[in-house]
């Protein structure tokens, strides 16, 4: 599996930004992480592919972001709203077979896209 992620940029406070990630091959699940430097990566939301349960978030994203997906087209969104300067990071796609109830560890994604940079000014 491959993920080729993008969307990233600088914008402000209160502002959205979409991220997209396209993957080669058919993960049963797409997700996004995140990550600040010196810092580990953070969960932020995952999804199953084939449906059939709740889309999973942070607490420090509940209710800001939305991920969503389109299975013709192997891809996976991150909708971000209202964006805070504490959600400047890197985030990266990441993906995995099938769905596990210990989604929020990044250890449990075999599969990495590249990251790309959201940066948020104040």
């Amino acid at each position: 599996v491959q993920l080729q992620a993008s969307g990233g940029g600088l914008v402000q406070a209160g502002d959205s930004l979409r991220l997209s990630c396209v993957a080669s091959g058919r993960p049963g699940v797409l997700g996004w992480f995140r990550q600040t430097p010196g810092k580990e990566h953070e969960f932020v939301a995952a999804i199953n592919m084939g449906g059939g349960r709740t889309p999973r978030y942070a607490d420090s994203v509940k209710g800001r972001f939305t991920i969503s997906k389109d299975n013709a087209k192997s891809t996976v969104y991150l909708q971000m709203g209202s964006l805070k300067p504490e959600d400047t990071a890197v985030y990266y796609c990441v993906a995995r077979a099938y769905w596990t109830v210990q989604y929020y560890d990044s250890n449990e994604y075999a599969y990495w896209g590249q990251g790309t940079q959201v940066t948020v000014s104040s």
